[in-house]
């Protein structure tokens, strides 16, 4: 008998590495060492040309794992998986962003019930546009074939990305004070949270389909579910290098599960609360739609991002002056509140 015959095709997993090898290497900097296909990757911290030094001086490593959940489903369902990939960065990406650190790598994990080689180039090359945007190389990862773990045609996915940052720039829950300002920036959608949730709404109660065009959407719902989590590294460390010496930027949260009420708390001291305005933000026309197939209000806020994928906690005489060079650097930002003193939730006025 052979490994083929048990369920793992080894000459399939060749085939895919031949077919992903130049997508990884487009994530390649003057950092990387060695090449593609080695047991491990290797990355340095700094670089010798003046061009690339960084000059740590304390440096902190920063790491952080999540997967993208049920979202894998509705790829599967519609047969699209090119954008599952930058998903997966962007949930480890954007919460290693909140400490102030940079990515530097990132890892990925694929398992599936058989092998199709096409695909799984297909999901590398979301996760190499991922890498792309947070500007850290995929320094390796794994496939593993497991047809008696997974159903024909499922498979699922986990990331893994470490960074860095210089000890006294490091940003904590502990830094925010009453009257910090809280700005905003827009998601993409739904991001990479909510999928169970999602899917009983659409396809269970509603009897939806992925090809089903919706007028209040502007396409169909397998292309607004499919829709990739924005990667805010970029615009965000852009501010973070322009103030140098002043600590402007007093704590940042990436919104995913649990909300604006879930995730917010969690960049600011127990002593300090979030006061966040109502309508004070455009609400992405997906989520009324949900909400008015039976999901109250709380509930809406408490799963779902509601159009803010990310918060920065700024200092007040500096929040102008942040908002526009985020808006510079591409980003949909708003105020939508002010840190009161409290007792460390969210409240909605």
């Amino acid at each position: 008998m052979t490994y083929k015959q048990a369920g793992v095709d080894i000459e399939a997993g060749d085939r895919m590495e031949d077919l992903i090898a130049p997508l990884v290497k487009r994530t390649y900097g003057p950092r990387v060492i060695g090449g593609h296909g080695a047991f491990a990757g290797m990355l340095r911290f700094d670089f010798k040309d003046r061009l690339f030094k960084r000059n740590y001086r304390e440096p902190v490593l920063v790491a952080c794992t999540d997967g993208v959940g049920t979202k894998v489903l509705v790829a599967i369902r519609a047969g699209n998986f090119k954008t599952v990939g930058i998903d997966l960065v962007a949930m480890s990406v954007n919460d290693l962003l909140t400490c102030g650190a940079e990515p530097l790598l990132f890892l990925d994990y694929l398992a599936v019930h058989k092998l199709i080689p096409e695909h799984a180039a297909d999901i590398v090359s979301g996760v190499v546009a991922g890498c792309e945007q947070a500007e850290c190389a995929l320094l390796g990862g794994e496939t593993a074939e497991m047809p008696d773990l997974y159903h024909e045609g499922e498979f699922d996915l986990a990331g893994f990305s470490v960074g860095v940052v210089e000890m006294k720039r490091m940003i904590t829950n502990r830094d925010a004070e009453p009257g910090d300002v809280i700005l905003g920036l827009a998601s993409s959608g739904i991001h990479s949270n909510g999928y169970a949730l999602v899917r009983r709404l659409l396809f269970e109660r509603a009897g939806m389909s992925l090809s089903d065009h919706v007028g209040v959407l502007g396409r169909t719902i397998g292309e607004e579910l499919l829709e990739p989590t924005r990667i805010y590294v970029r615009s965000v460390l852009e501010v973070l290098r322009a103030y140098k010496v002043k600590r402007v930027i007093r704590g940042m949260a990436h919104i995913t599960g649990g909300g604006l009420p879930g995730n917010i708390p969690r960049c600011l001291p127990s002593s300090c609360h979030a006061e966040i305005k109502r309508g004070s933000w455009p609400v992405p026309p997906i989520f009324p739609f949900l909400q008015s197939l039976g999901v109250d209000e709380e509930e809406m806020f408490r799963v779902f991002n509601m159009g803010i994928g990310y918060v920065l906690v700024v200092r007040p005489a500096f929040a102008d002056a942040v908002l526009r060079r985020l808006e510079r650097s591409g980003e949909r930002a708003y105020p939508i509140g002010v840190v009161r003193r409290g007792g460390g939730e969210v409240q909605f006025r």
